[in-house]
């Protein structure tokens, strides 16, 4: 709390700094905020303990494109509400590829933060070659070695990173990938097998950097999501990932994720195992 004379003196101060910022003179400020230029002249006149009705202070903000509240001392954030809001959560673009530039971007801000995913298919970092070779066949706009390297470029740079990587996934996406079943149908039951050793092969390796809990999904569910840290959580919804950045909402999803791991009904140190005995039914 601070008393009518510090807070003028605190808001003249944020008032000349904003109108220096924007490049606006007292009757340019006038102009933006339709008030007269001696009412500008008086709140910026030192030694006078003026403050400005809400409407006015409203119209300065707006006119400075800053909020209210900041020009008031009331917060020491400065961007609007509405500005506020949309930092807090944005929908970004999410192209038909492995690994693309959007959640490289994120992977590579998050460094050194543990890493919480729920993936969509199998995990990204735990495909082989020809896993990434017979998914990366409808890729646009590269040739299909072209998006095979630059996919495991980045994993390769993921898997050596310090960041802690904790996956949580459903145990029927590994068991229809397993039979060949649904989106797998078709898939050469060699190429099965060999992803099932390779992921066993990587998780033995990398552990405890990396842990790969299954949950039983009629139990509690998940949609594809991954949390970099206390940085942001982003939600993937098929032609969008949906990011959010506020501090409540990230621990929203952390908690969502440790529920995942708390239920599982697969450890981590069991993942191995469960994979040898799928590798049996992969034909």
């Amino acid at each position: 709390m601070i008393d009518k004379r510090e807070r003028a003196v605190l808001f003249r101060h944020r008032l000349q700094q904003a109108m220096a910022e924007q490049g606006l003179s007292q009757a340019g400020l006038a102009r933006a905020a339709v008030v007269d230029r001696s009412t500008v002249s008086q709140l910026l006149a030192p030694g006078l303990a003026r403050l400005p009705n809400a409407q006015l202070a409203a119209e300065c903000a707006a006119a400075l494109g800053v909020s209210a509240d900041w020009l008031l001392g009331l917060s020491d954030r400065r961007e609007r509400a509405a500005d506020l809001v949309a930092a807090a959560m944005t929908m970004t673009e999410a192209p038909r590829a492995l690994v693309d530039d959007q959640i490289f971007a994120w992977h590579r801000e998050a460094a050194g933060y543990k890493i919480r995913h729920v993936p969509a298919g199998l995990p990204d970092m735990l495909k082989t070659p020809a896993i990434l070779r017979w998914e990366s066949e409808p890729t646009q706009g590269r040739t299909l070695e072209q998006a095979i390297g630059a996919s495991e470029d980045r994993l390769g740079w993921m898997r050596s990173q310090r960041s802690d990587y904790e996956i949580a996934m459903p145990y029927h996406e590994l068991a229809s990938f397993a039979r060949g079943e649904g989106l797998y149908r078709g898939l050469d039951p060699v190429l099965r097998r060999a992803q099932l050793a390779g992921m066993a092969a990587l998780h033995d390796q990398l552990y405890p950097s990396l842990r790969v809990h299954v949950f039983d999904a009629r139990r509690l569910f998940s949609a594809p999501l991954t949390v970099f840290g206390p940085l942001l959580a982003a939600l993937y919804i098929g032609q969008s990932y949906l990011a959010f950045r506020d501090r409540a909402r990230v621990a929203a999803f952390t908690r969502h994720f440790d529920a995942l791991v708390r239920d599982a009904m697969v450890p981590s140190r069991d993942f191995p195992s469960l994979l040898h005995g799928l590798a049996a039914e992969a034909g």
